[in-house]
């Protein structure tokens, strides 16, 4: 979130990092060294998708994040059960099982619910570790290798489905997706939403969608958080202040149609995004990219442009570094090292200081 400056009138910027709890490499004392930090986005992960979060397991969390002397008010992510994409009958029961995960956050004080839409697949690349040409290595999606790809061979390895489904629970699931076109899976985000968010309003929490990722369909499957028109029809399902958005430069950037400074101004004049994620990506042909640092000319987003829009909207929400390389011969989670996200931190941190403090001098320059 950001915390108002009243000395200069300004808007210090407050940057969250995302930890993956006690399994996590990161640990938090090495987060808090990173400047400019000041809290943890994070979730409960042994948790089975669509089972309650309980209160001790939430306070548990915040808890141990707050005695490292960081803020932890963001979840990034609340799970949406499959059953509930699909728009099953046993939706009913995930769904108030999720109001009550809500109910509970909300009174421990997390503000904010990250989650996102997209059948089977989370974020998907087609390779892990790709080499750069500094021998970094980063995520990497190939149009090509996707499309040639059967997700029932067990040739991929992806985060958030091949640790949880056998090829035959993966097969049952693409069956039942069959029946499932982008319309449908719309009807089933607004049932959804229809019955979370008066929750989330009830418990002050935001609700902030991320996008698909990447924001085109794979493996014939519907994905429709992708763009523009997708946002404004999704802010539309419930006109809610409490139904937004997580803009992710990296998912929504990757489309160059997306133009996300300029999505941020728009949505953002309309109170709707919740969290921000910044991440630079290259894109090197159709529906091909590679991940980059965050710097700006590493990629194909302006990265001075997007924190500009942000500071203009004086946006009031948690914003982090999203994916990083893996510098300096760092082994772990991909696209969630220490070194490069840290680097990215501070690099976002210094693009903020730079934007107040011109606006400040501008200001000065008035008086005079």
């Amino acid at each position: 979130m950001f915390l108002e400056n009243k000395e200069n009138g300004g808007i210090t910027l407050e940057m969250t990092f995302r930890w993956y709890g006690d399994s996590d490499p990161v640990t938090l004392d090495k987060i808090r060294q990173i400047p400019g930090v000041a809290g943890i986005v994070s979730a409960i992960y042994d948790v089975p998708v669509g089972e309650v979060w309980t209160m001790e397991r939430i306070l548990t969390l915040k808890h141990q994040v707050e005695a490292q002397g960081l803020k932890c008010e963001v979840i990034e992510s609340v799970p949406v059960h499959e059953d509930i994409k699909l728009g099953l009958a046993s939706r009913e029961e995930y769904i108030a099982n999720y109001c009550t995960t809500i109910r509970n956050l909300g009174k421990a004080g997390f503000t904010t619910i990250c989650y996102n839409f997209m059948p089977v697949f989370d974020w998907t690349r087609s390779k892990l570790d790709y080499k750069l040409a500094d021998g970094s290595t980063a995520l990497l999606y190939s149009r090509e290798t996707v499309e040639n790809m059967n997700p029932l061979t067990g040739e991929l390895s992806l985060p958030g489905w091949d640790a949880s489904y056998t090829k035959e629970d993966m097969k049952v699931l693409l069956e039942q997706y069959q029946n499932v076109n982008e319309e449908k899976l719309w009807e089933n985000l607004q049932y959804f939403l229809e019955r979370v968010i008066p929750v989330a309003e009830q418990a002050g929490v935001k609700m902030a969608i991320h996008p698909d990722d990447p924001p085109w369909s794979i493996f014939g499957l519907p994905r429709i958080i992708k763009n523009k028109s997708d946002l404004e029809r999704l802010i539309q399902l419930v006109d809610s202040p409490n139904n937004g958005i997580t803009l992710c430069s990296g998912s929504l950037g990757v489309n160059p149609e997306n133009q996300v400074a300029a999505l941020i101004r728009y949505f953002g004049k309309l109170g709707r995004i919740h969290f921000g994620h910044c991440r630079n990506i290259k894109i090197t042909g159709k529906n091909c990219f590679e991940e980059s640092s965050h710097r700006s000319d590493d990629g194909s987003l302006d990265m001075v442009d997007i924190m500009q829009a942000y500071h203009e909207i004086g946006f009031t929400g948690p914003i982090r570094p999203d994916h990083g390389r893996m510098i300096w011969g760092e082994t772990g989670k991909p696209g969630y090292g220490l070194y490069d996200r840290a680097l990215g931190a501070v690099y976002l941190n210094g693009i903020w200081e730079t934007l107040e403090k011109t606006k400040g001098a501008m200001k000065n320059e008035v008086t005079v």
